[in-house]
């Protein structure tokens, strides 16, 4: 998964403002104890952060 998909899909499910604060403030276990933005920075895998979302919160099945 490309970075710019990952980006469209925390932007569809959560909208375009509260997916940077999402990604910047909620820690996910998953991620070993790090948000989506420090799991990026570290060089996780947008595919694995994705799945990670996905755990802890309700997605629509179509942005799976």
């Amino acid at each position: 998964m490309r970075l710019t998909d990952f980006w469209s899909r925390m932007h569809r499910h959560f909208g375009e403002a509260y997916a940077e604060s999402w990604a910047k403030d909620y820690v996910i276990a998953d991620l070993d104890g790090r948000t989506v933005e420090q799991a990026l920075a570290d060089g996780v895998a947008a595919k694995r952060v994705w799945r990670a979302v996905c755990t802890v919160v309700d997605v629509d099945p179509r942005l799976r």
